[in-house]
């Protein structure tokens, strides 16, 4: 089957990325000491480090205090409201989509009527698939719940997988899930 070894082909750029050599500026010399890291891996300069820790540089705070903070950075979109606007950009029913994946009524009147209610991540997957999002619709519609998918664990990225090319078969999936020992997603 052609999608499978596409998804494994994704499964294993990126999962175990190339290693490659990167030089590192020593906070005592001008010299580059070479280290070994993984490709996709953040880097950072020794200095940079060595001045967080030793505190000879003084830390610089942009805002005076955290409800500042939380006022400039605060989204407008809740869980919620992204949701219904998927569903009715969509022309869809409530009950087409809950029945596509199987999920409790009473959990979706309970998703449409609570504000403050926060939904499992899989949960959130299974109206993704149910909506047939995209791939970035459902890292917006994960994050707007405070979850993502990580591209460092065989399960996140299967379902990421499943999204980018457009794969929204329940049985599908969780076969996908399945054969890479992965919890499947609950029909």
């Amino acid at each position: 089957m052609f999608i499978k070894r596409k998804l494994e082909k994704y499964l294993n750029e990126h999962l175990y990325p190339k290693e490659k050599t990167i030089n590192i500026k020593s906070k005592k010399s001008a010299n580059y000491d070479e280290m070994t890291c993984l490709e996709d891996s953040v880097t950072y300069e020794r200095t940079a480090m060595s001045e967080a820790f030793t505190g000879t540089q003084a830390p610089s705070y942009r805002f005076a205090n955290i409800s500042d903070f939380i006022e400039r950075n605060k989204k407008d979109d809740t869980f919620q409201t992204l949701l219904f606007k998927y569903i009715d950009d969509r022309g869809l029913k409530d009950s087409e989509v809950y029945n596509k994946v199987n999920i409790d009524r009473r959990l979706f009147s309970k998703i449409r009527s609570d504000i403050n209610y926060h939904p499992s991540k899989e949960t959130i997957i299974l109206l993704g698939i149910a909506l047939e999002l995209n791939e970035q619709e459902i890292e917006e519609l994960l994050t707007s719940a405070s979850y993502s998918l990580p591209m460092n664990t065989t399960y996140d990225l299967i379902i990421r997988f499943c999204f980018k090319e457009k794969i929204y078969n329940l049985n599908t999936i969780n076969e996908f899930l399945f054969d890479h020992n992965c919890k499947t997603l609950n029909t």
